[in-house]
Order: structure tokens, then C-alpha cells, then sequence
């Protein structure tokens, strides 16, 4: 019933992209799954990116003519790509024209992604992996430590490090018993 409306009401194509391939119904959390209104006509392809967030930035442009739709559901899974998309250049321009009703925009925060961009900034090592206070960590290449007349050679392991409060690119730790600030990049977990 929910798909045949769906259907009808987009003309057969994905309501975000224009896609026709793998349509389905998508709902729209929080959603309730009989509501037609509360769905969106999604292709394979925007499903897929909408839950693995694997996103294609690329493929997201179509926000473009999708963010200007006059269903409720649209509008909001518009908006919520584009925050998840806010650290590239263009997504910000769109959601500074993007208007949404009260209602609208409170469906459209209650999933969080425009908070995602902005929390708190992490440390990461140099596979991206998150590190924390307390952490082993070893040096991927030699790193001349100024001021300790010593280099510390590559494979050397760092351990109970310190993150710098201020600049995720700095951690604090110990070698040869000399405290000393090593950049993230030259570190693995």
C-alpha cells in the first residue's frame, strides 16, 4: 500500500536523485511505517549510502532539486545529507537557502547529523584510528626530538600518551625518559 503510493506520487523515480533503479520505500525516522508521508521513493543507491554512511559526495549534488520538494519527508532527508556532507565545499550554501517549517526542521534534528559535524574534534593516528589518553603508540618513521640532541627511530613504542587538549594534531608522551610533543601523522596505534 505504502509503495503504490509512493510510486504514484513520484512518478516512479527515486524522490532524492531521479534514479529508478532498486526503488523502495524509505522510511523516514522517526517515522511510522504505515504513513505514506513519513517515506520517501528511495533508489538502491541512496538507500545504501544513507545507512553505511558511505557517502559519494558526487551522487549528493542532486540535493540540489531534491531539497526543494514540497513533501515533508524529502525536505528532511535533504537536509540531513547535507549536514552528514558539510565538510565539503557546496553543501553549506544549500543549507544556508534551505528553508524548513518548525515541524519540519524538528523531524529533520531528531536523527543528529547536524550535530555530528560538529563534535568535539578527535585525535587520529596515521590510519585514522581514534586515540586516547593512555594509548600505546609507535613512531612510523625517525623523528629528530629539537632540543634532546636524539632522534626517535621508526618502530619505537610510545607508551601512556597524553592528548594535547587544543590541537588533535599533537600528542604528548616519553622516550628515553624525555617528555615530548609527537605529531599524530607520525604515529599508529
Amino acid at each position: 500500500m505504502v509503495e503504490g503510493q509512493l510510486r504514484s506520487r513520484s512518478k516512479g523515480i527515486c524522490e532524492l536523485c531521479g534514479g529508478a533503479d532498486g526503488l523502495t520505500a524509505f522510511l523516514v525516522e522517526p517515522g511510522n511505517s504505515t504513513n505514506p508521508d513519513q517515506h520517501v521513493n528511495a533508489c538502491s543507491i541512496c538507500v545504501e549510502q544513507m545507512t553505511k554512511n558511505t557517502m559519494e559526495s558526487n551522487h549528493w549534488r542532486c540535493l540540489t532539486d531534491s531539497m526543494w520538494s514540497e513533501v515533508p519527508a524529502v525536505q528532511v532527508l535533504s537536509w540531513r545529507m547535507l549536514h552528514r556532507l558539510k565538510a565539503e565545499d557546496w553543501p553549506q550554501d544549500l543549507i544556508d537557502m534551505m528553508y524548513l517549517n518548525d515541524e519540519t526542521l524538528t523531524w529533520a534534528e531528531a536523527s543528529g547529523d547536524h550535530r555530528e559535524v560538529e563534535a568535539a574534534a578527535l585525535h587520529v593516528d596515521s590510519n585514522g584510528t581514534v586515540l586516547e589518553n593512555g594509548d600505546t603508540i609507535v613512531l612510523i618513521k625517525d623523528l629528530e626530538v629539537k632540543g634532546a640532541g636524539f632522534t626517535a627511530k621508526r618502530g619505537t613504542s610510545v607508551r601512556n600518551i597524553r592528548l594535547v587538549k587544543d590541537n588533535t594534531e599533537q600528542i604528548e608522551g616519553k622516550i628515553n625518559g624525555q617528555g615530548i610533543v609527537i605529531l599524530t601523522q607520525y604515529v599508529k596505534k
